[in-house]
C-alpha cells in the first residue's frame, strides 16, 4: 500500500487492516499507566469496529481517528483499578469511562435504555494485546476530524488513505448502523411494528 502523503489515521490500521478471527473470544484492555495500570475484560468478540473522527473518541498520540468496537454490555468486566476510572462528560450519550492516571478511555457505556445502541459498550481494542479482535470494517465522522484542527486541506487525501485501507468514510455512521437507528426509531414512533 502507497501512502506518499504519510498520513497517519491510526497505528492499528496505518501498516493495513489485519483480518479478525471469527473464533476470537475476547481479551484484556489496559491504560497506558506503567503501574498498576485499569485492566478490563472484554468477554466476547466485537462487532461494528471502525475508525472514528469524532472530537470525543479517545485517540492516541499522532492518530488522526479513534479505533473503537462495540461488545455487549454484559460482555464488560472491570478487573483491576476500577476506583480510579472517571466519567468524561456525565451529559453525552455516551458515558466514557477514562482513567484518571494517564487519561486513556477504557470503554463507554450508554444508560439511556431509550437510545438506539443501548446494551452495546464501546471498547479499544488497541488497548489489548490479544490477537483476532474483529477488523476495522469503515470510517465514521470523518469530516469531524476538521473539529480536533485538521486542516481542511487535508481531508481529500486522508478520504484517499482511508479508502486504500477498506475503510469506507462516511460523515456519520456506516448504512447498516443508520439504518439501526432509524429502524429503532420507527419502531418507537409506531411507523413500524415493534
Amino acid at each position: 500500500m502507497t501512502n506518499p502523503e504519510g498520513i497517519r489515521i491510526h497505528p492499528a490500521v496505518d501498516h493495513g487492516v489485519k483480518p479478525g478471527t471469527p473464533s476470537f473470544s475476547g481479551g484484556v484492555l489496559c491504560c497506558h499507566c506503567a503501574a498498576d495500570p485499569v485492566k478490563v475484560r472484554i468477554g466476547a468478540q466485537t462487532s461494528h469496529n471502525h475508525v472514528c473522527g469524532c472530537s470525543k473518541c479517545w485517540k492516541p498520540d499522532g492518530a488522526i481517528f479513534s479505533h473503537v468496537a462495540v461488545v455487549s454490555r454484559n460482555a464488560v468486566e472491570i478487573l483491576q483499578n476500577g476506583d480510579r476510572l472517571e466519567i468524561v462528560d456525565g451529559n453525552a450519550a455516551i458515558q466514557r469511562y477514562r482513567c484518571c492516571g494517564c487519561g486513556v478511555h477504557m470503554f463507554g457505556r450508554i444508560e439511556n435504555k431509550d437510545h438506539p445502541f443501548y446494551g452495546l459498550d464501546f471498547v479499544h481494542t488497541e488497548l489489548s494485546d490479544a490477537e483476532g479482535w474483529s477488523a476495522p470494517e469503515f470510517a465514521a465522522y470523518v469530516s469531524s476530524v476538521i473539529e480536533c484542527g485538521v486542516d481542511p486541506s487535508r481531508m481529500d487525501g486522508i478520504r484517499s488513505r482511508l479508502r486504500e485501507l477498506g475503510l469506507e468514510p462516511y460523515d456519520v455512521l456506516s448504512p447498516a448502523l443508520m439504518d439501526a437507528i432509524a429502524t429503532h426509531a420507527a419502531k418507537r414512533s409506531g411507523a413500524l411494528p415493534a
